[in-house]
């Protein structure tokens, strides 16, 4: 049990330095990111980073970040786990 204390502060380390990277990530405008940038999303590739941009195209701006599930391939799910990062504006 002389290790528990080692841990714990290993697991909260570990804990900070994860959720202080994610709240770094900054924002992305998916009306106006290119398909490198919309690729670091989470759950998106290049062909999805691509298919956003040319639905974008097609369709004009999106008018809330909820309508990026509108695209083939992208779900719901998807939209939710990157909501923190999306935005219109």
């Amino acid at each position: 049990m002389k290790h528990t204390p080692f841990f714990a502060t290993l697991v909260l380390l570990f804990s900070l330095v994860t959720g202080f990277a994610h709240a770094q990530q900054p924002a992305i405008n998916i009306n106006l990111a290119d398909a490198a940038t919309l690729s670091s999303l989470n759950g998106i590739g290049d062909s999805k980073a691509e298919a956003i941009v040319a639905y974008r195209e097609a369709n004009g701006p999106f008018e809330t970040t909820q309508d990026l599930s509108n695209v083939k391939g992208i779900g719901a799910r998807t939209v939710e786990k990157n909501a923190e990062r999306l935005t219109v504006k």
